[in-house]
């Protein structure tokens, strides 16, 4: 019986909304073949059967797996390859040999392959990714109710005398309500039947928004309950600051191989600057600035109610450190703190 061996393959894709771009290396890094192939189902099939005709595909690097390349992410991952995500063309290649989106797909097959690239990509098919487009509804919601309040106020200010005067002093709890109770008179004054009319539609928006706002709420409760109780559990971690935590590790946190390697994801892990006879750390500008600043308000919170880290900041201070110095040193405490209860590690 003959035994044949196949070489060992390593792939590359960069993705598009309507076609993606692949591209097949050897061990060496050879370049075997590239082809475009249309961004569906039967599409991702047909890509992986090219890549595979090759030889065996031990690897692939996919550029955009949270956007773009997300189905195909998916799909890949369905077959037992393993999925590579590619932050960013290498730069001095693009400037040596120019920019294509087949010179792009060569790039993403190399970083794959040299390691240059190495995080696994996101499964983005559990209870997490539920949580990342609750999210993202609920920060629209929130973003058009602070742009709603703010016209209904400046139209409040410039308005006739008369309706000046009706909404002065008006609360912000009880200003959407009002002003979705004007009733527009297109008999009267033209000025003051546009600006009631305008203040009607925003305060109406407004209401509805909070509505949409609030079961959106009470389903991002239940899914971050469910996903990880031990997390909200945690002093100053609300269920809208773990959301953001268990987005930034995604639904296999498990590719998260270290509490450090996860610092380094939201951007607290000092920056070794030394040089000579200097040994010094640099503030970490990288990273996911959402769970940052997440963390950034767990540590805001306990410095301002937590026994323990009030005693902390004090010694602190009194050593001649800054409330900003404390403040990223304490982030990084609550990293491994927050490492510990993602589900899945």
């Amino acid at each position: 019986m003959t035994i044949v061996e196949t070489r060992p393959i390593t792939g590359g894709v960069d993705t598009h909304l309507d076609v993606h771009v692949a591209a097949a290396l050897d061990a060496n890094g050879g370049v075997l073949g590239v082809e475009s192939f249309p961004a569906t189902s039967v599409g991702f099939a047909a890509l992986h059967s090219w890549l595979v005709e090759f030889g065996t595909l031990d690897r692939i690097g996919v550029e955009g797996t949270g956007a773009y390349g997300a189905g195909l992410a998916r799909f890949l991952r369905g077959t037992g390859v393993s999925v590579i995500e590619v932050d960013r063309p290498n730069r001095q290649a693009r400037r040596r040999a120019g920019k294509s989106d087949q010179l792009d797909a060569i790039e993403a097959a190399r970083a794959a392959l040299s390691g240059r690239a190495s995080g696994i990509a996101k499964t983005a098919d559990g209870n997490v990714e539920a949580i990342r487009v609750l999210v993202v509804a609920y920060r629209s919601g929130r973003d058009a109710r602070i742009k709603c309040l703010n016209q209904i106020r400046h139209l409040g200010f410039t308005a006739p005398d008369e309706l000046r005067e009706r909404f002065r002093g008006v609360t912000v709890d009880t200003l959407a309500r009002q002003a979705a109770a004007l009733r527009p008179n297109p008999a009267g004054d033209c000025v003051a039947y546009a600006t009631k009319l305008a203040m009607h539609t925003l305060g109406r928006r407004l209401v509805a928004s909070a509505a949409d706002n609030a079961r959106l709420d009470s389903e991002l409760t239940t899914l971050v309950q469910a996903t990880a109780p031990s997390l909200v559990e945690l002093y100053g971690v609300g269920t809208h600051t773990a959301a953001v935590l268990l987005v930034a590790a995604g639904d296999n946190a498990e590719r998260i191989t270290s509490e450090a390697a996860f610092a380094h994801l939201c951007g607290v892990a000092p920056i070794h600057a030394s040089s000579g006879k200097v040994t010094r750390h640099r503030l970490s500008r990288g990273g996911n600035r959402q769970a940052n600043h997440a963390l950034w308000r767990i540590v805001f919170t306990r410095m301002g109610s937590d026994p323990r880290t009030r005693a902390y900041v004090e010694r602190r201070l009194a050593e001649g450190r800054s409330k900003p110095e404390i403040m990223r040193v304490l982030k990084r405490y609550v990293a491994r703190e927050v490492y510990q209860h993602l589900p899945g590690v």
